[in-house]
């Protein structure tokens, strides 16, 4: 019988070798036949802890490792959101030059600029 295989998203990885998957597959109601989703977490084997929350990874069914745990990890297909693009960009780069780094505080003065102006026009008219 062929190993089955997954592809899910990495929602936990506290515990030592082991992360849970949350696998997503959408059916269609039999009733009203909207599209939904179900989902179905999966406690899979990860040896080198080196899959962290928010991967994208495929996983394969193996023999029991443990009570919970009868998938193992395979391979990566996205990193995470904020660790891939943190590592891989420079402040300096990730701004383009010429380009203000806070629009808000550009449009806006602060308040202790305004009470600065207010006290010198305050001044100018005595």
């Amino acid at each position: 019988m062929p190993k089955r295989i997954l592809t899910g998203t990495v929602t936990s990885d506290k515990t030592d070798k082991t992360v849970t998957v949350k696998v997503e597959r959408r059916v269609k109601h039999p009733l009203y036949g909207k599209i939904i989703r179900r989902s179905k977490k999966y406690h899979a084997h990860d040896e080198t802890n080196e899959y962290t929350v928010g991967d994208t990874v495929r996983i394969e069914e193996t023999r029991p490792i443990s009570k919970t745990k009868t998938w193992k990890v395979l391979d990566r297909l996205v990193a995470s959101k904020g660790v891939a693009v943190a590592a891989d960009l420079d402040v300096a780069e990730a701004t383009p030059t010429g380009a203000p780094e806070d629009k808000k505080a550009e449009k806006t003065p602060a308040k202790s600029d305004k009470k600065a102006d207010a006290d010198k026009e305050a001044a100018d008219a005595e």
